[in-house]
């Protein structure tokens, strides 16, 4: 294969097509090919991703703007436009999956049947195709058809019910959760199925929804629910099983702390001057049972101490603490950069930039992701002719790889 792949990886080798718009598709194809994948990104003629529109912000020149919103999901990619309702546009696809190793697609169920592209009929074509399907609520069921929006998810699945700062005060997590989660899933099960195919020689429908995607997270939420029989509520920035865990204000800034055991807590507790074992403060079950009282001589006992003496004073007790921080402050903190969390890449209109980068590191590589490279975000139709050329090339010398 040429061209695309800047950097080996677990990955290189396999040619993702990444028919999907908005954000779910989009993370997952991202995370392919942070792995070395090569992922051709297929939008239509007039303005591409949705997400390119997603602004402000916008930057770049006035007459060559980008969408913040379309860089954060669209590293290690290449743009190809194609206009699918075309004949010649069809035909190009087509020759595209026929070579691909994974399709990534979220439309609705039945649209991409419509344009000549169904499940049967790609397997069929390429029975080695992994095809990954994410939709809102699920490819099937009573409401299987319903557009997928990452907010209306998050209520939908329950996400928002224990989130927030009390009962019957839903709140939205700050970044679109349903989506991000969905395109984690969808990654996994591609990856599983790429792993299978090594054995049985034939692809799989890989299928994951934003409804699945926040069920498959309520972790001890859900279970407080199916076992137990309760209803989770949300109840602010505390931990509804472990007191005190959670958020509490200093006299600079805000800190969260996690006394997770009772060790912890007869340690934690001198230090501030707070009583051990009176009613209600001596065992984790009695402190979540008197939540306010014990959050509140916290809160009192913190109110004189600035972050910077703070944090080290918890550090010197044992107890597990952080400051919350801005996302500027994130960027800038040497751990984050430490990690390979932020990338500099080359624009082709932008210039050099940086980018959160992926999350994994392979071996002891000091750059994130599988790649040794990272590729930046495809301005609209940016490989168009080149990707078409390599399909010539490969029509002329199938053999070739």
């Amino acid at each position: 294969m040429t061209g695309g792949n800047a950097g080996r990886g677990p990955l290189d080798g396999v040619l993702v097509v990444d028919l999907s718009r908005a954000l779910a598709g989009p993370h997952a194809a991202m995370m392919l090919g942070d792995l070395g994948a090569r992922v051709v990104k297929v939008e239509h003629p007039d303005g591409g991703d949705d997400s390119r529109g997603w602004g402000p912000p916008f930057v770049g020149p006035p007459d060559a703007t980008e969408a913040t919103y379309f860089l954060s999901c669209n590293r290690n990619k290449e743009s190809v436009v194609l206009d699918l309702k075309s004949e010649e546009g069809r035909r190009d696809l087509g020759r595209l999956l026929a070579r691909a190793d994974v399709l990534v697609e979220n439309f609705r169920p039945g649209v991409l049947d419509r344009l000549g592209f169904s499940v049967e009929s790609l397997t069929s074509a390429n029975p080695r195709l992994v095809v990954l399907s994410i939709t809102g609520f699920g490819h099937d069921g009573p409401e299987g058809q319903r557009a997928g929006y990452d907010q209306i998810a998050q209520g939908e699945a329950g996400l928002m019910s224990v989130t927030g700062p009390g009962p019957g005060e839903p709140v939205r997590v700050g970044v679109p959760i349903a989506d991000l989660l969905a395109g984690m899933y969808g990654a996994y099960g591609v990856v599983a199925a790429l792993h299978e195919r090594h054995t049985t020689g034939r692809g799989r429908v890989v299928r994951t929804s934003l409804l699945a995607a926040v069920v498959g997270v309520h972790a001890y939420q859900g279970t407080r629910y199916t076992v137990a029989g309760e209803v989770p509520q949300a109840q602010g920035n505390h931990h509804p099983s472990i007191c005190p865990y959670g958020l509490f204000h200093c006299s600079d800034g805000l800190v969260q702390i996690s006394v997770g055991s009772e060790q912890l807590w007869r340690r934690f507790a001198p230090a501030f001057g707070l009583p051990v074992d009176e009613p209600g403060f001596a065992t984790n079950a009695d402190r979540v049972g008197a939540m306010d009282r014990v959050v509140a001589a916290v809160e009192a006992a913190f109110a004189s101490w600035p972050v910077s003496r703070l944090l080290p004073r918890l550090a010197e007790v044992g107890v597990p603490a952080g400051e919350v921080k801005t996302i500027d402050q994130v960027y800038e903190w040497e751990q984050t950069r430490s990690q390979g969390l932020v990338i500099e890449v080359d624009h082709a209109t932008l210039g050099r930039i940086n980018l959160p980068g992926p999350p994994i590191r392979l071996d002891d590589e000091r750059q994130a992701g599988g790649r040794q490279t990272h590729l930046a975000p495809p301005t609209l139709g940016q490989h168009t002719a080149e990707v078409l050329a390599w399909l010539d090339e490969l029509d002329r010398d199938p053999g070739q790889p």
